[in-house]
């Protein structure tokens, strides 16, 4: 009967027993900057920027709810204004297209720099691809 009950026992504690499995590899947050750019006068994502885009948005998963800095900015052609606005309705679209694909739009903040940061310093007035872009960047501290 007792090597019954210590046979009992150990079957009872082997069964508590667990054996650690190995973590799942995380991938790390890659976050950015994602760089979309724009032709000129224009605020129409082209298929490179959704590829981009896509390829961001699928980063993003791996950041889990970080934040999401999306900073318009234009080339030196044309008025201050008037670029301010295009990088305004350039970085609506991409926060719009990162929503579309997933992106919790809570998350997600928008600042239009028109030309004040270009990419490649040009004189007033230049047209520069370049500097026609939206950057998207995630994680605390991230962005501008």
């Amino acid at each position: 009967m007792q090597m019954k009950k210590i046979l009992g026992l150990a079957a009872i504690a082997a069964g508590a027993l667990t054996f650690a499995q190995p973590a799942a590899a995380q991938t790390a947050c890659v976050a950015g900057p994602f760089m979309v750019f724009f032709d000129a006068n224009s605020d129409t994502i082209t298929p490179q920027g959704a590829a981009i885009l896509d390829n961001a948005a699928s980063a993003y998963r791996t950041c889990g709810q970080a934040e999401v800095m999306i900073a318009g900015h234009t080339d030196r052609k044309g008025k201050d204004d008037y670029n301010v606005g295009l990088s305004q309705r350039m970085a609506a679209n991409v926060r719009a297209y990162l929503a579309g694909r997933g992106l919790p739009d809570g998350v997600m903040t928008t600042e239009a720099f028109g030309e004040s940061r270009p990419l490649v310093d040009t004189a007033d007035g230049a047209a520069e691809p370049q500097n026609r872009r939206v950057e998207i960047t995630f994680g605390p501290g991230s962005g501008w």
